[in-house]
């Protein structure tokens, strides 16, 4: 149960993070992106499979998350953001029901991951300066208190 709620729960954290700079870097987020598992480090328990779209909307940027976990079951999360600091609803991840999305700058942003208001996983989405690969980096704890930590790189579809 730990194993498949910490795959679902990576998965919508690359999700999350992904949507949050786009609403201010603009081209270099919107689009889509596919997980690479081989170049990627998320141990035996995390997804198979992993598609993020962006997509610029009038209230900020739209992120839906689309895979298989570990399990092969299917996954589905998303979130709306301005990646101005501010908490969102997040639907579809086991381990935060709201996500905290900050720009730091053009390729960059954080996003804290809450549940029931408390910090649970702290990340960080990186696009590379050619723009064809999104990195997401995460570090916190799941909700039964074990260690979190993964670096999931995406390829621009």
């Amino acid at each position: 149960m730990q194993k498949n709620l910490f795959v679902r729960s990576l998965w919508v954290g690359a999700a999350t993070l992904a949507v949050g700079t786009a609403a201010f870097a603009g081209e270099n987020w919107v689009g889509t992106w596919k997980l690479d598992p081989a170049k990627s480090k998320l141990g035996s328990t995390a997804i198979r499979a992993q598609t993020l779209k962006f997509e610029a909307t009038p209230v900020g940027i739209k992120l839906t998350s689309d895979g298989t976990d570990a399990q092969g079951k299917p996954m589905h999360s998303g979130y709306t953001s301005k990646f101005d600091g501010k908490d969102v609803p997040w639907t579809g991840n086991p381990m935060a029901d709201t996500a905290c999305a900050k720009r730091v700058d053009d390729n960059t942003y954080e996003n804290i991951w809450k549940m029931a208001g408390k910090a649970t996983v702290s990340a960080t989405v990186a696009v590379s300066k050619d723009g064809k690969t999104l990195t997401v980096t995460q570090t916190g704890k799941d909700p039964s208190g074990a260690a979190v930590s993964s670096v999931a790189v995406y390829d621009r579809q």
